[in-house]
């Protein structure tokens, strides 16, 4: 069942165009993310699925509602990337207060315990830790029960065990049943997280699958890292058919290509009496797919 669906949106701030022509569909159950660099027009987009923003063209629908319909404010939960409560407010009246906002919210008190804040219900906001105060946002998007939860850049600024506390607690509420629509530009919480994904740049989506179709879809490279014994010419190297290129990173080497690389390369050396110490071999990761991504559609 999809439960958003996002056609041809378009939105611009005087000259700036931050939407040019975004369109995508989110799954019931799924968690899915939306993916680019800064400026890309991920904000924007998710603000007006939210309604808190009017695009200029384009069509947009939320669990087969328009993103202003009152009813949606029940069952669509947001946290923006940015956000800010009153330093002095508890954690405690935090909750109540918006709870009080809804017909049918959660147990607060069962909510405050699942997100790990029970024992700081009586804190004030301004002594929260930033990862209690994502902790807190995120109850906030769910206390009124939603069936979406969107998420935006939930994780910038925390420290990398808070950041996977927090990730731990993405993957609860999609086990909760909420589909969870996420804007992230950090592409391991990507990876870990999304079962698809939306890449955003220039505001437009320049691709759109699962985190290891968009690894999938790359050109079949792979990349060989070593320290040779003594030194060796590139010529030597760039000379096969499998290399596309070689770099040099300090003392180690850095060869680039396709096909039978790690053979091709080892076989060379080894002709020239030179030994390939702490060889590695990598892959392409989503990483390596968003440059590729973006840079051609700066490109283009």
């Amino acid at each position: 069942m999809t439960v958003i669906e996002v056609g041809n949106l378009r939105k611009r701030y005087g000259d700036t165009v931050a939407v040019r022509d975004v369109s995508f569909a989110v799954e019931q159950g799924e968690i899915f993310g939306i993916l680019g660099p800064n400026g890309a027009g991920k904000t924007t987009t998710v603000e007006c699925i939210a309604g808190l923003r009017e695009p200029d063209a384009g069509t947009i629908r939320v669990l087969g509602r328009e993103p202003h319909d009152a009813e949606l404010r029940r069952l669509v939960g947001v946290q923006l990337q940015e956000s800010q409560l009153q330093d002095k407010l508890a954690v405690r009246e935090v909750l109540e207060l918006y709870s009080a906002f809804y017909p049918r919210p959660v147990d607060w008190r069962a909510l405050a315990r699942e997100l790990g804040l029970g024992d700081k219900l009586d804190t004030r906001y301004g002594k929260l830790s930033g990862g209690q105060k994502q902790r807190l946002s995120i109850a906030l998007a769910l206390i009124g029960d939603p069936r979406i939860a969107i998420l935006d850049e939930l994780t910038t600024g925390l420290d990398p065990q808070a950041r996977r506390d927090t990730w731990d607690l993405i993957e609860s509420i999609r086990d909760r049943g909420v589909t969870v629509l996420l804007v992230t530009h950090f592409m391991e919480e990507a990876e870990r997280l999304c079962d698809r994904l939306a890449v955003i740049d220039r505001g437009v989506v320049v691709a759109l699958d699962t985190p290891a179709g968009l690894v999938t879809g790359l050109e079949t490279e792979q990349r060989i890292r070593f320290r040779p014994s003594r030194p060796v010419d590139d010529a030597l190297l760039t000379a096969l058919p499998e290399v596309r290129e070689v770099r040099r990173q300090g003392d180690r080497v850095l060869v680039t290509g396709a096909g039978n690389l790690l053979h091709a390369v080892t076989s060379v050396l080894a002709g020239h009496q030179i030994i390939a110490s702490d060889l590695r071999i990598e892959q392409a990761s989503l990483d390596d797919a968003f440059v590729r991504l973006t840079t051609q559609a700066e490109k283009e």
